[in-house]
């Protein structure tokens, strides 16, 4: 059956999706805490592949990238003394080695390769060798002229600290081994000494060491890399920024002030990310209830329905409210796993399933968008049309989309599970097993679904003494129909906030069963956003769909209308085994493809909007 959504908030979401639940919330923070992927084994049809590609391909190709390709590493190496030249690249090219650091060792976690920890000892010693004995460690100034730092807000110092501190926090957790946590600390101690109150004023040009010194605080339980997340954060909209375009740097107005977000995509995310970890543990509310105004404005009015955001390429961020372009969409793949970052901690403070609607809608198509099938090639940029000029590439010359995405692919599993009091939240449907502890005993958990292609999981719940506890079940906001039996008996559960609550005694050998109704959905735009008027895009759960041009000729005629039937099939030697969609009216047939999987085949047209006749 073919339904229009039309939805008065933003051109994508389904009725319901941002609506109020009509309860006065409490001012309560951390309401749950994920399970780290640690201890998640993703055993997914979906996803395993793709862990297993990243594994087998994707880093190794980053590694020959950095190592061979560019000179990221070699800088490391020169500015240690183990090698002779000069600096080359881009300022902030040390952050692209880190974030594969980090990818390489969530992957370690879960895939021990004694090859692979080898290669990142070497690389780590280069760094070790490289940081000066004051903790600062930026290959650009100390192989240039070292009186530059400091000077200049915007040369990334801060930025590439920032990766360095995710980088030796999960080689140390994957290792134990302290080197390169060791190499963080010192430089995080160099920025705490010349850096907050009563010293050196500063705004970072480019976010991320916020949430990274959240991360180092939680690791060392060192109050004062808090305080300086704290203290960087409430240093912008201060006029201390030395740079004229305030937008472009979220540098307007104090953070407790923002309500509209505006300039670059990427440094927005990881800000947002930052504010939520620090309101978490420190329960500021200011920053809460600004988060909140901030997340509306993003996701009402300037978000794609891929999730991407970011609509211009002028400044790789922000324009006006509904402006959205297809072809000329920037969308970058940063931008798409920083939604994902931020949501994911949303959801932490608040416990409502919207946020891990959003974070869904950005993993699956915007930012797994950004890595092709074979796990090689990746897009900067994500538009939603394109004119068969847009293709994935091996690398960049600022390559932080294909680092991103090397060290996001590995912690999926962080985003399946979550605990609070007793209860055990299912956030995302991926087959999986974990162990986890809720109303003091162990609880094996193991999930088995088709997902994305299918609304049915089933969960095999087994606590190693009979406990009552909760299990909350996230309900999709494309899901209209679903069903809950426990044992083969229906179970009703009570809707909370998105999420049907299932309370019982559980005993070992139980089995649950979540049932979804998949359909397509055939989706309109929010009227103001004009790149859209006339046409319409299709969704199958959380995947959003294309059209290409290689399956599709007469491709520039082809559309939709109000009498287009739709059918679906599976076909195991597409793209890796994907659900398609048929779109018939008459003779007429247009073939879609999940979007993610665009642009893997011939080269040719694409779009997702699709022109429509009522």
């Amino acid at each position: 059956m073919n339904e229009v959504f039309k939805n008065k908030i933003l051109l994508l979401f389904f009725v319901g999706l941002i609506s109020c639940t009509g309860e006065k919330e409490e001012m309560i923070f951390q309401k749950n805490e994920p399970v780290d992927f640690s201890k998640v084994r993703i055993t997914d049809s979906f996803w395993q592949p793709r862990l297993k590609t990243h594994a087998e391909v994707t880093l190794s190709a980053c590694i020959n990238q950095c190592e061979q390709e560019t000179n990221r590493m070699k800088n490391f190496a020169v500015a240690a003394g183990m090698e002779k030249g000069e600096f080359r690249g881009f300022v902030y090219d040390d952050s692209d080695v880190y974030k594969m650091i980090e990818g390489a060792s969530y992957s370690l976690m879960n895939n021990p390769n004694p090859v692979l920890e080898k290669k990142l000892d070497e690389m780590i010693a280069k760094i070790e060798g490289a940081q000066l004995e004051d903790g600062y460690l930026m290959t650009y100034f100390i192989l240039g002229n070292l009186a530059d730092r400091w000077t200049n807000m915007d040369k990334h110092e801060m930025y590439c600290c920032g990766h360095l501190i995710e980088a030796a926090i999960a080689y140390y957790r994957a290792t134990g081994k302290r080197a390169l946590l060791d190499v963080a600390i010192r430089y995080a101690d160099h920025i705490n000494r010349t850096f907050g109150e009563g010293k050196k004023e500063w705004v970072p040009g480019h976010q991320e060491i916020e949430l990274a010194l959240v991360k180092l605080y939680r690791t060392t339980q060192n109050s004062a890399y808090l305080k300086l997340a704290q203290w960087l954060l409430d240093q912008r909209g201060h006029h201390k920024g030395d740079w004229k375009a305030k937008d472009y740097y979220q540098d307007l107005k104090p953070v407790r002030e923002l309500s509209k977000i505006s300039g670059h995509a990427v440094r927005a995310m990881y800000m947002f990310t930052g504010m939520a970890d620090v309101a978490a543990i420190t329960q500021d509310s200011g920053y809460r209830i600004a988060l909140d105004r901030l997340w509306e404005d993003v996701v009402e009015k300037k978000m794609y329905l891929t999730g991407g955001i970011g609509s211009s390429r002028h400044n790789e961020g922000f324009s006006e409210d509904y402006d959205l372009p297809n072809e000329e969409a920037y969308c970058e793949t940063c931008a798409s796993v920083g939604m994902v970052f931020w949501n994911q901690r949303m959801n932490m403070l608040k416990g409502e399933s919207r946020y891990e609607d959003v974070l869904e809608r950005a993993m699956y198509n915007g930012a797994l968008a950004g890595i092709s099938l074979s796990g090689d090639r990746f897009f900067y940029v994500n538009p939603l049309a394109s004119s068969g000029k847009h293709h994935r590439k091996a690398w960049y010359g600022t390559a932080c989309c294909p680092s991103q995405i090397s060290r996001f692919l590995p912690s999926v599993g962080n985003y399946i599970y979550a605990l609070s009091e007793n209860t055990v939240w299912v956030n995302l449907y991926i087959g999986s097993e974990t162990e986890v502890e809720t109303s003091g005993v162990t609880v094996a958990l193991k999930q088995e679904t088709l997902y994305p292609w299918d609304g049915n999981v089933t969960f095999y719940v087994n606590p190693r003494e009979s406990k009552d506890f909760k299990m909350k079940l996230r309900i999709p906001a494309w899901c209209e129909k679903y069903v809950v039996k426990v044992n083969g008996q229906i179970e009703e559960g009570k809707k909370e906030k998105g999420y049907v609550v299932i309370d019982r005694l559980w005993a070992a050998g139980d089995v649950m069963e979540l049932n979804m109704n998949m359909t397509v959905k055939v989706v309109a735009a929010d009227p103001r956003v004009k790149a859209n008027a006339g046409k319409r895009a299709l969704q199958r759960g959380p995947l959003v769909y294309c059209m290409e041009e290689t399956d599709n000729p007469g491709f520039d005629q082809l559309g939709l209308s109000s009498a287009t039937t739709y059918t679906t099939a599976f076909e195991k030697e597409l793209l890796g085994g994907v659900v398609t969609i048929t779109a018939l009216e008459g003779k007429e047939r247009i073939k879609f493809i999940p979007y993610y999987a665009w642009d893997n085949r011939d080269a040719g047209k694409m779009k997702v909007w699709v022109d429509y006749r009522d």
